[in-house]
């Protein structure tokens, strides 16, 4: 055709912009409790959504794939906001009338409406020359039929006029009319038979006739537009006049050329209607004024059926001359003639299957509100969650139990060990050299041992920590002792002059904490002891688990062979053993050959069984997978409004994982059968008498091998517990050095200072006995003042009878008191023979003026008011603020700074293993304690050093020898040892 016939589209509704943000943001809140603001990005995208909708709403694709998309949210977002009440503006398609109504129905309603008219208008734009065309045309006019049909069955109360029953009926009518002319019009493209397309063009007429009828009902009532009329009648005539020339085409080629004639003469007045009738409508047609219609419509309408009337006349004209001529047939009456059936009306394309089509899901996209769920479909989850989880546990608990059941069968059976086993007996392997299996336990325990690093350097260092500590606790015990001897030795040569007091009572805590750090070293030894003596046990065994792989396999193999076999236990025969040495032999030929062919189907059933155990264990992996992925809430949610369809719906979803259970009882049913198998071939292969042979020796190779790998674990657990003793030995030896470090430097700060004491007291007693004109104190021989010294000792009160008490000595008078004089020496017994003092001399003729030495700061000076020495003239000097040292624990005693130069250093001893440069202190003392002073100043001793962690709480045993005769600390029970360590038995750290 020159011309295209055109085709009525439905005019289309307008809107005007909704809000959607605050009805749901209120029913969010109310209804499901959460906070509106989380889901303000999707409410924005609904509200864009239906703008792009309803504005860019018009005959292409774009406008069509724009309202499948929100139609389709709409359709989820009322399974979740089913009460939502939104006012929707549209205006009737036809009256221009403005419907508002707050019932999402009417917005359906209302876009389904729009989306009929855009598929109808794209029905009627494109060209139908090409067969794409034409078939786009045909589907378009069927879906906007099925797009009506939808509403007609859903919403019943029509609240505008273009929604009622009446005129939507009408609209499909015209559409489906429509479809059935795009037909017709393939039909006669295709050139199909002559019958066939006057049965269609039979169907479209009748159908364009029956709604020129139900039009007429509408005159008058501003509902259509009246050119539909004139359009519809038109094409009512045209293709009633289609419908009688093809069956007259008919007829004539079947020989009924009388009816044939008669039907021309039919078509030719139907032809000469149609064609009257669109030359008036051409006059009165108006393109701009009815906007459903293509603007050639008139003339498309014209030129049809002008050109069909001149077909018809055509061909009636040349019927009529051969049926005059040639046929002479007899023309029957219009009457007479039998009617043209109908060709069934295609069906219109409902809106399930438009929205069924992939691609028209795919531009719907994901639920805008996917992460807002109702209740009842979160309960409905949970409850098919469930069914799954039924579901997997029980394929879980067979595949575990089957996997069970092989393992049990095959260790039972010795696979696939015994097959290695068969392959040395057919190599005549009768020392059984070959590889021998070492368990990964023990495989575990070699690599921990050679990462740990060697054990023997640990040791040492810890004896040597223990000598260390040792040394130096008795080589400070020697400093104290040697600085108690060399006190009472000046005591003993410048008394009474000399006054520091005895350093007994002030360094009675430092020799009670080396004492029990001592206690502490000897509990620690019997600790070390038992850690020394488990480890010379175990090192044997501990060296062959950490000389490598290799060194182990071969140990392995050599106790296998027994070469390394221990003495056999009580209780076994000797003739026993010599029977099952003599009970090796070989197997003959026979034996052999079955041995390899028993060999080969063991191995191939073993492979089999492995490859259907890997499917097993893929295929459960693959169920679980998709069971996880698996989530039937969108299916719960288009389903909610239904009743009682959860039993269903599940039993149709649980459907789906059938395969993979079914694939599964196959892998447990095969490997059933295969270990059935392996069991009947090793109880054929057992049944050999050389091959019973030879497993005997071999479960004794194994037995060999069993005992010998305890040993190595139970050596395994000695090492650990070796390693964790020589951690918590090493940890307690460095916090004891740590503590011997402290002691040491508070010791040698109390001997300095009383050294500097000493010296400085001796230089004051020297200068005054010079400036008296004493002559210093004669030299006595050795043996006597050995014996002198040992008679001023043994005067001492220092026995256990009578210790010291921890008051300190009688606090002397500083340099800087009121009155820096010299001290009157106490009254004795026997007077010793000095001689009196010079006469005082002027000032001015003494050049040698030493009156300024009494002022000299002296820590054990006295005031003697009494006193007239020459020295009491030198004024005294102002008292400078006190000053006191304090010790390395914070214990102070008097020590001001003295005008004299210091001592020149003392060379420290050289340190060697033990303490020979100090004097060894005597088993028993030599000399006697002092007697207690009669009068003490307030104590400024050092307090008690705390013994090293742990030990606080504990007793020590006291140490064996006496340092310096002073008592020991009270007899306290044995140490413990270092914390957390127990000597002699069970070890904790195990």
């Amino acid at each position: 055709m020159a011309f295209q016939s055109p085709l009525i589209s439905i005019p289309r509704k307008t809107t005007t912009d909704v809000d959607w943000t605050n009805p749901i943001r209120s029913i969010i809140a109310h209804s499901y409790g959460e906070d509106p603001n989380t889901y303000a990005e999707e409410c924005s995208v609904l509200q864009r959504c239906r703008q792009d909708a309803v504005r860019g709403a018009g005959s292409d694709q774009t406008a069509r794939d724009l309202l499948y998309k929100y139609f389709g949210q709409l359709e989820l977002l009322e399974l979740r906001f089913a009460e939502i009440k939104v006012a929707f503006p549209w205006n009737d398609a036809f009256t221009l009338k403005l419907t508002t109504q707050t019932s999402l129905a009417f917005e359906k309603a209302s876009i389904i409406h729009l989306l009929a008219a855009v598929l109808s208008s794209l029905a009627s734009s494109p060209s139908r020359a090409d067969p794409e065309g034409l078939k786009r045309a045909y589907f378009n006019s069927r879906a906007s039929a099925g797009m009506l049909t939808y509403i007609n069955d859903n919403f019943l109360h029509a609240p505008s006029t273009d929604l009622s029953r009446e005129v939507v009926h009408l609209l499909i009518g015209i559409t489906m009319a429509q479809a059935t002319e795009i037909f017709t019009e393939k039909l006669v493209d295709e050139k199909k038979a002559p019958a066939l397309v006057s049965r269609s063009a039979n169907s479209a007429a009748g159908m364009y006739a029956a709604l020129v009828e139900e039009m007429k009902e509408f005159q008058g009532k501003g509902v259509f537009d009246r050119n539909w009329l004139y359009v519809l009648q038109i094409k009512a005539r045209l293709f009633a006049s289609l419908a009688q020339y093809y069956r007259s085409v008919a007829d004539a080629a079947g020989g009924k050329h009388g009816a044939a004639l008669v039907r021309m003469k039919m078509a030719d007045t139907a032809a000469q209607d149609a064609s009257r009738q669109a030359s008036t409508f051409s006059y009165t047609f108006v393109g701009s004024a009815t906007p459903s219609l293509p603007h050639d419509t008139a003339t498309s309408l014209v030129e049809i059926t002008k050109a069909h009337a001149s077909l018809c006349s055509e061909a009636k004209v040349q019927a009529t001359k051969d049926n005059d001529l040639i046929y002479h047939d007899i023309l029957p009456s219009e009457a007479s003639l039998t009617q043209i059936e109908k060709l069934p009306v295609a069906a219109p394309i409902t809106i399930q299957e438009v929205y069924g089509n992939p691609d028209v899901s795919k531009l719907i996209g994901p639920d805008i509100f996917i992460r807002l769920i109702p209740l009842a479909v979160h309960e409905s989850a949970s409850v098919y969650s469930e069914e799954k989880a039924k579901l997997v546990r029980g394929e879980v608990e067979r595949t575990e139990l089957n996997e069970g059941e092989i393992r049990a069968s095959l260790e039972h059976l010795g696979l696939p060990g015994l097959v290695s086993a068969w392959r040395r007996m057919t190599d005549d392997d009768e020392e059984g050299d070959g590889e021998v299996e070492v368990s990964s336990a023990v495989r575990r325990l070699a690599e921990e041992i050679q990462q740990s690093g060697a054990t023997e350097p640990m040791l040492r260092n810890l004896d040597a920590e223990r000598e260390r500590c040792e040394r130096e606790l008795r080589e400070l015990g020697g400093l104290l002792d040697n600085e108690s001897r060399e006190c009472e030795r000046m005591r003993a040569k410048y008394a009474p002059q000399f006054t520091q007091s005895p350093s007994g009572p002030q360094t009675a805590h430092l020799r009670n904490n080396i004492s029990s750090n001592l206690g502490s070293l000897q509990a620690a030894s019997s600790s070390d002891a038992h850690i020394s003596s488990l480890w010379r046990e175990i090192q044997a065994n501990v060296a062959v688990l950490s000389s490598g792989h290799d060194q182990l396999q071969r140990a392995a193999s050599q106790v296998a062979a027994g070469k390394a076999a221990p003495a056999p236990a009580p209780g076994v025969s000797l003739l026993d053993l010599q029977e099952e040495v003599g009970a090796k032999g070989g197997l003959d030929e026979k034996e052999k050959e079955e041995l390899r062919k028993a060999i080969a189907d063991t191995q191939e059933r073993l492979d089999r069984l492995g490859k259907v155990r890997r499917e097993r264990d893929e295929v459960l992996k693959d169920l679980k997978e998709k069971i996880q992925n698996d989530d039937v809430s969108n299916l719960l949610l288009l389903n909610r409004r239904s009743q009682n369809v959860e039993p269903q719906l599940f039993a149709t979803e649980l459907e789906k994982f059938r395969p993979y259970q079914g694939r599964i009882a196959a892998a447990v049913q095969a490997s059933s059968s295969i270990v059935q198998e392996l069991e009947m071939v090793v109880r054929q292969v057992e049944k050999g008498k050389g091959v019973k042979e030879r497993q005997r020796g071999q479960k004794d190779r194994q037995r060999r091998v069993r005992e010998w790998e305890r040993k190595l674990e139970a050596a395994g657990e000695g090492y650990h517990e070796v390693r964790a003793g020589l951690s918590k030995g090493l940890t307690f030896y460095e916090s004891l050095s740590g503590v011997v470090n402290d002691l040491k430097r508070e010791v040698k700060a109390f001997v300095g200072s009383r050294e500097s004491e000493r010296n400085r007291m001796v230089s004051e007693i020297e200068t005054r006995q010079r400036l008296a004109g004493s002559p210093p104190p004669p030299p006595s021989a050795p043996g006597a003042g050995a014996r002198g010294l040992d008679a001023q000792l043994a005067g001492l009160s220092l026995g256990a009878s009578a210790p010291y008490t921890t008051s300190p000595p009688p606090k002397p008078t500083s340099a800087y008191s009121p009155a820096p004089s010299l001290p009157l020496p106490p009254q004795q017994t026997s007077t010793p023979s000095f001689p009196p003092p010079p006469p005082a001399q002027p000032r001015s003729s003494n050049p040698y003026d030493f009156g300024s030495l009494s002022s000299l700061p002296s820590a054990f000076s006295t005031s003697s008011p009494v006193q007239s020495s020459p020295y009491s003239s030198a004024p005294p000097r102002p008292e400078p603020p006190t000053q006191q040292r304090q010790g390395s624990y914070g214990s102070d005693y008097p020590s001001p700074p003295s005008p004299y130069p210091p001592p020149p250093p003392q060379a420290s001893p050289p340190r060697s293993g033990s303490s020979s440069y100090y004097p060894a202190p005597p088993s028993q003392p030599t000399y006697s304690s002092p007697p207690p002073p009669t009068s003490q100043a307030p104590q400024h001793g050092y307090p008690a050093y705390p013994p090293p962690q742990g030990q606080q709480q504990q007793q020590y045993p006291p140490p064996q020898p006496q340092y310096g005769g002073y008592p020991s600390p009270p007899p306290q029970p044995p140490s413990q040892g270092y914390p957390g360590y127990q000597p002699q038995g069970g070890y904790p750290y195990r």
